[in-house]
């Protein structure tokens, strides 16, 4: 059995790993969208021009998210074990929304596939330093990709770049409150979390599924709420016009009589 130790053939087994791992997460992706299930349709919860700005918020996330991932991929993936799996779901996400029907971004696929974080994750080891350095070259391009995309989204949709300005706020205040708090990257995301939407200046939760579940529920409600007002918006404001119409036909009715 000492072929499993072979850097090779664990490299071929992560390729594989990863490869199948990517086509049942498409494969779900595909059976989600396809569905007629008025649950599962977006636009049953939230107005068109909200969905416009969180296509452009996906956008901007994944691209700070790679940057992210390059400025920890130069930390030891054994010092953290949550590094790897962040470095796995993060590629996972990329590679299910990457379009392979080129070879070229085949390449791209196959040079995506985190193996130092699969090869800390499976065999307790880090990898030659050549696949590490790929694999920030890799996110340094899609760092450019996800902000062309934006670009080109928000300019064939006539979207504002507000979101940018915002987005570019919070991405430096991670930062900066990560360094002048000492907290980890976690407690940082929730720390500026709660204090972008109002909600104070702490961190909730006291488990690392706890934190997620603060982040997802203040994120959440920060969504909602902005739909919501878009919502009440929108209806008084049909509302009031509806009036007007009435009132103009009125006076064409009156007048036609005449």
């Amino acid at each position: 059995m000492d072929f499993l130790n072979h850097p090779i053939f664990q490299l071929i087994i992560e390729l594989a790993f990863f490869t199948c791992l990517t086509f049942i997460c498409m494969f779900i992706l595909k059976k989600v969208h396809g569905s007629s299930n008025r649950f599962l349709n977006p636009l049953e919860f939230l107005p068109e021009g909200e969905l416009h700005t969180l296509r452009q918020v996906f956008y901007l996330i994944l691209m700070a998210l790679s940057f992210i991932n390059i400025v920890y991929s130069f930390l030891d993936m054994n010092s953290s074990i949550y590094l790897a799996y962040f470095d796995l779901i993060l590629s996972l996400i990329i590679a299910v929304h990457l379009d392979k029907s080129s070879n070229r971004n085949k390449v791209i696929f196959i040079l995506l596939v985190p193996y130092g974080a699969l090869t800390a994750l499976f065999f307790g080891y880090s990898p030659l330093l050549l696949l590490d350095f790929i694999h920030v070259l890799i996110f340094i391009y899609f760092v450019k990709f996800y902000y062309d995309k934006f670009t080109e989204y928000t300019t064939a949709n006539q979207l504002g770049t507000t979101i940018l300005l915002l987005f570019v706020i919070i991405f430096i205040s991670f930062f900066i409150t990560q360094f002048v708090e000492h907290v980890n990257p976690l407690d940082s995301l929730i720390m500026v979390s709660n204090a972008f939407t109002s909600n104070g200046y702490t961190v909730l939760g006291s488990t690392i599924p706890g934190k997620l579940n603060s982040v997802f529920l203040v994120w959440s409600g920060y969504i909602i709420s902005g739909a919501g007002t878009a919502t009440l918006t929108a209806a008084i404001l049909i509302k009031y016009f509806n009036k007007r119409v009435r009132e103009l036909e009125r006076i064409i009715d009156e007048g036609s009589d005449e």
